[in-house]
């Protein structure tokens, strides 16, 4: 028996040293769970935790073979020299150094998590490749999350500490050696590859990320299932967008079509009776995208919220909507910055994958500045950061934008204070850039349309040094930074005023996508994305009011042109809010590997394959109650008509069919 042992001890030394890799993914997961407690713990019993920690396993199990292959390799293939010191000593820097990268991506993970409702994939890489300022973004965090990094050392320290070599003997080649080595490996590769795969059976296909969902109730909790090197793996080289099959092609135009052809007998629905359509062709338009300024923090959307007591963190906005057309129920479609240019200026949802950072991005696309060019209009896009961040420029241009206005613009522009306005980070501070976007649109020829992206509410939550007594610390963290941000907003609007352009245009205001949050409703699975939708008309031409209807950022396209009258057709995967009545408007977003589609009473959750859950979003607030076994029809209806919008998504994108023909 000691004979036994002595000879195996490189594949029992191996078996040790995996357990050790185990219990260290398996503290990150505990990790990741409490840094993000505030979005899970409403919904967590012991149940739901051991089904969670269960998957997470699994999924554990099949990162761990992938990154350790080499390590594998190295400890099971039969070659006596594997035995020496100097062999073993390689293995275990090998294993310590993948393994303490893994824990890293994991550990970082728990922090972005709560920024994009899900785990990071290989497109994190592309999302960042031309930012020159992770290293200080990266630097802040670390600061602020020590106890992550004195963590990250402490696992570190115990893989090392605790791992176990071979005694570093020599071997001759004698026949007992090859033989029981040999006979691990064979045993061990079955055992890894069914690992890897995430099952044994040939019915698992190797599992993907998807696939989460099934050990949870809610999609975001899909994110304490799997881990950041699976999630990295499994999408590395893949394809992103698979058209499915859900329904004959000739039958699915008369389920759904993003194409918009032009009505000139369109039915208005602005909340009054309906009349005829009435364009406004030539109106200028402009169009807010708001860094983080989610509907939790404006008053005016949340007048049912502490009782009726809570006031928010707007109060020019709340001003500026008494004279606005707002929507009940507005979603942003996704969760990251780059997921919202497309959105809300081209009417592209965020489906699997940020769409600019797939292959598709290379399709033909228009937007909302591409679709007027043809009618005479001049169109300029604005971001305070340097011109080449989050691809914003490049997309801009793709779509259609005549110009493209960013940091180094605004420094060459002698009127304003250059550098001194930038924050040191990200961008230009909103106030004086939004001054700036007031000044440059007062030199446009008219008609145009003009978009700006504002930066300053975001991470790390600062504000200018002059407002550090204005704007002081409440609630939580960002609440400083959108009270600054709605100040700037009244600032450019006092500007605005005093333009010639200014009664002749439409304003477009709502958010990139939502950020941290202090109330249960928000943080949800759809209180993740509720973002504001505000359009305002200084002329009232568009009729102010709250409508009871479902709005989100793919509407604002077709909304858009079709208050200007536009006549051609054009592809937007959105409606178009004034000629559609409240209880046929609907909104769609993904998260974590699950289709959310809200439309009436309800939201339904779909997996791509099977509908996981049904909510009556409108009375249960916390989306407790899974009516799904209860009102099949609601789910028969509701998925049929989200499987005609994803595959028509898919088909297109795959398909370069993004632009009328």
């Amino acid at each position: 028996m000691r004979k036994i042992v002595s000879i195996l001890q490189s594949p029992l030394c191996f078996m040790v040293n995996m357990l050790l890799a185990y219990v260290a993914y398996m503290i990150c997961r505990l990790a990741f769970l409490a840094e993000n407690w505030n979005l899970f713990s409403d919904h967590m019993t012991w149940g739901s935790f051991a089904e969670i920690m269960k998957g997470g396993l699994v999924f554990d199990t099949s990162a761990i073979l992938y990154t350790n292959a080499l390590y594998a390799l190295m400890m099971l293939f039969p070659i006596h020299l594997k035995e020496t010191k100097a062999w073993q000593k390689v293995a275990k820097w090998v294993f310590v150094t993948v393994n303490a990268i893994m824990m890293a991506a994991n550990l970082i993970d728990c922090v972005y998590f709560q920024y994009t409702g899900r785990r990071t994939t290989v497109t994190v890489f592309s999302e960042f490749s031309n930012e020159s300022n992770i290293g200080s973004v990266m630097g802040i965090e670390v600061l602020r999350h020590w106890y992550l990094v004195a963590l990250f050392v402490l696992l570190v320290w115990g893989l090392w500490r605790l791992y176990r070599s071979a005694d570093g003997r020599n071997v001759r080649p004698y026949v007992p050696y090859y033989l029981c080595q040999t006979l691990c490996l064979a045993v061990f590769v079955p055992l890894c590859v069914a690992g890897m795969r995430g099952g044994f059976t040939t019915a698992v296909r190797p599992i993907t990320i998807s696939n989460a969902n099934q050990y949870v109730d809610r999609p975001i909790e899909a994110g304490i299932v799997l881990n950041t090197p699976f999630s990295i793996i499994r999408t590395y080289g893949k394809k992103i967008f698979v058209t499915p099959d859900y329904i004959p092609v000739a039958e699915l135009d008369a389920i759904y079509s993003p194409l918009h052809l032009p009505q000139s007998t369109e039915t208005q629905c602005d909340g009054s009776d309906s009349t005829a359509f009435v364009p406004h062709p030539g109106k200028n338009i402009v169009i807010l995208i708001v860094e983080s300024f989610g509907r939790e923090y404006i008053g005016a959307y949340n007048k049912w919220l502490e009782g009726g007591k809570y006031k928010g963190y707007t109060p020019f906005v709340d001003s500026l909507m008494q004279h606005s057309t707002t929507f009940l129920y507005s979603y942003c479609n996704g969760r990251k910055s780059i997921d919202a240019m497309p959105s809300i200026l081209s009417g592209i949802p965020m489906f699997v994958e940020p769409f600019f950072l797939t292959p598709a991005s290379m399709n033909d696309v228009s937007s909302i500045a591409g679709e007027l060019k043809g009618k005479g209009y001049y169109s300029a896009f604005f971001h305070g950061a340097e011109n080449s961040s989050m691809g914003f420029q490049a997309y801009a241009r793709t779509s259609g934008f005549d110009d493209y206005f960013g940091r180094t613009e605004y420094n060459a522009d002698k009127r304003f204070g250059g550098d001194n306005d930038y924050d040191g980070l990200w961008a230009i501070w909103d106030e004086p850039f939004l001054q700036f976007f007031a000044m440059k649109m007062s030199e446009f020829r008219q008609p145009f349309v003009s978009a700006v992206f504002t930066a300053s509410s975001h991470h790390p939550y600062k504000v200018p040094e002059k407002y550090q007594n204005v704007f002081k610390e409440e609630g939580i963290v960002i609440h400083k930074c959108i009270r600054y941000t709605d100040n700037a907003l009244r600032l450019f609007f006092e500007k605005a005023r005093k333009q010639s352009w200014y009664d002749n245009t439409l304003f477009v205001i709502t958010s990139d996508h939502t950020n941290l949050s202090d109330h249960e409703y928000y943080q949800t699975d759809l209180g993740g994305f509720c973002s504001p939708i505000i359009f305002f008309d200084p002329k009232g031409d568009m009729k102010p009011g709250v409508r009871n209807a479902i709005a989100q950022q793919i509407d604002i396209m077709p909304t858009v042109l079709g208050y200007l009258g536009y006549d051609r057709p054009y592809i937007a995967f959105g409606k178009n809010l004034l000629a559609t009545p409240d209880e046929q408007t609907w909104a769609v977003n993904y998260l974590g590997g699950i289709y959310q589609y809200v439309e009436g009473d309800y939201l339904l959750q779909f997996d791509g394959n099977k509908t996981k859950a049904l909510y009556r979003f409108r009375t249960d607030l916390l989306l407790k109650d899974n009516v799904a076994e209860k009102e099949p029809d609601v789910v028969k209806r509701m998925e049929r008509r989200l499987k005609a919008i994803i595959q028509s998504y898919m088909t297109r994108m795959n398909e370069n069919e993004l632009i009328s023909k």
